[in-house]
């Protein structure tokens, strides 16, 4: 049996996928930044906006926000710039 993955608290941050929230237009102040990272155990933090109440109730039948997810959302111009990061495979 495969053991449930488990988020590290412990992780670093290695190296952002997409580009620099302020350069792509998607952000105008420090404050709102979309962003996502890879982390030294391989792993990926996002930074978007929480929007689990609102889409909480209208996910597809086969997906689910446990007690311990948020259902986040980012700039479809930041997911895109990550694509040259991201593996095939």
């Amino acid at each position: 049996m495969v053991d449930a993955w488990k988020a590290d608290p412990a992780a670093s941050f290695v190296r952002r996928l997409c580009k620099p929230p302020h350069g792509d237009g998607v952000s105008t102040t420090r404050a709102e930044c979309p962003d996502i990272w890879e982390l030294d155990n391989g792993d990926i933090a996002v930074i978007g906006k929480d929007l689990t109440s609102a889409f909480g109730s209208r996910i597809p039948d086969n997906a689910s926000i446990d007690f311990d997810e948020r259902l986040v959302i980012l700039p479809r111009a930041t997911f895109i710039s990550a694509k040259a990061n991201m593996p095939d495979a």
